[in-house]
């Protein structure tokens, strides 16, 4: 086993794999099939641990001016020597992240995006010295480093402030724009935050002559009357879309070539049984995170039982109040399910976190854009044949959602 690159378990920064000699699975065919499609505002939806945070460092150290153009050697994208031209470290870049914006309180999460939004401006300290912005250009981007001025226009402040310097339109790439709704819900703030973010979107996304385009990602795609009402018909990327299909997530070909590549091929079975088995679009996909780990595990231990990876018992609180409302024919279905075989429900793509629980018949669909079912094609009345995905999710219905003793607690 001399050699082998190490596994990056838990590193979702590209440049850091690049430099560090970690295993890299090349998804920089986004870049190509993300122009090719061209939206100004782009959502990309996908299960959590499906390689989306990556994906976002991967686009930012693409685009962005300055970046290190060799961290790009030998991966696909170089061989589009002319997008490469164009695109590459062509144009400034405010990337953020919302996954740690959690609070128990409104106020609370509204100082977690202040501080978003502090650490992007700071990251924008060396316009202190650009001979293009006057001195009151200057002042605002210090006042919001120091969570001072306007946060709903900040974002868009920050845009212009670099197209400004550069004469380059700027792109915002927003990652977990949707974990301060989810938490918003839970503890009772959920129409602040959602007026809230919709006006940050709103300025940054919409009608902001310094944006060249934006990319999204989230696991549910939250209606447009919630959140998106003020911008022109984003680019929705969901499940079911087959553009970009291939991106998030390890395709089997991968998956083969992966355990090659670490002398691991005789698990190759196992593997697909356990973690294969989610459809995007036409493509069958692997669960990322679990493959890394479990290749880990075979390489680091003696122990050789596939392992639950992906699950957390903290985050199926939404199945568990599914099941109590729905009662015996939930738990009919649920069987069905763990049997391995289909159901055929109805599936929403745009819900809001106030609708999750408005009726049973959303269940379904909260468990589909989470990553708990997949599916297995379309019926001719509009409903889809949904499935669990493979032996993994299968024991996390059997241990934990359909045990009695953990949904009544």
């Amino acid at each position: 086993m001399a050699n082998k690159k190490r596994m990056p378990i838990g590193i979702d920064d590209f440049a850091k794999i690049r430099t560090n000699d970690f295993y890299y699975i090349d998804k920089t065919g986004l870049i190509k099939e993300l122009l090719n499609n061209w939206g100004e505002v782009n959502l990309f939806t996908r299960p959590r641990r499906f390689g989306k945070s990556l994906n976002m460092s991967m686009l930012q150290r693409f685009f962005e001016i300055g970046t290190d153009k060799s961290l790009f050697d030998g991966l696909e994208i170089s061989k589009e020597t002319e997008l490469c031209e164009e695109y590459m470290g062509q144009f400034p870049v405010i990337a953020i992240s919302l996954k740690q914006v959690n609070g128990s309180s409104f106020e609370e999460a509204q100082k977690q995006v202040w501080d978003v939004i502090a650490e992007a401006a700071e990251q924008l300290d060396y316009l202190q010295e650009s001979t293009t912005l006057n001195a009151r250009d200057k002042r605002k981007i210090f006042e919001l480093s120091e969570e001072k001025g306007n946060l709903h226009s900040a974002l868009q402040l920050l845009s212009r402030m670099l197209y400004k310097h550069y004469g380059k339109r700027v792109i915002i790439l927003i990652d977990e724009y949707d974990a301060p709704l989810q938490k918003a819900f839970e503890n009772d703030y959920y129409n602040k935050m959602v007026l809230l973010i919709r006006q940050i979107f709103g300025y940054a996304l919409k009608s902001n002559e310094a944006l060249h385009f934006g990319v999204l990602t989230g696991c549910m795609r939250v209606s447009r009357e919630s959140l998106f009402s003020d911008l022109n018909n984003p680019t929705m990327y969901t499940l079911l879309d087959e553009v970009c299909d291939e991106w998030f997530g390890f395709t089997d070909q991968e998956v083969q070539r992966l355990l090659e590549d670490y002398d691991l091929s005789q698990y190759y079975e196992i593997t697909k049984d356990w973690y294969d088995g989610y459809r995007i679009g036409t493509t069958d996909i692997y669960c990322p995170w679990d493959v890394i780990n479990w290749c880990r595990q075979l390489l680091a231990s003696s122990d050789r039982e596939p392992k639950n990876y992906w699950a957390n018992m903290s985050e199926n609180e939404t199945i568990y109040r599914f099941i109590e409302k729905g009662g015996d024919n939930v738990r009919y279905d649920l069987e069905v399910l763990s049997e391995g075989k289909t159901v055929d429900k109805p599936l929403s793509f745009e819900l809001t976190y106030k609708d999750i629980y408005s009726g049973i018949d959303n269940l379904w669909s909260v468990l589909f854009t989470t990553g708990y079912l997949t599916q297995r094609g379309r019926n001719l009345d509009g409903t889809y044949r949904l499935a669990i995905p493979n032996r993994e999710i299968r024991r996390v219905f059997r241990e934990q959602v359909q045990n009695p003793a953990i949904i009544c607690c």
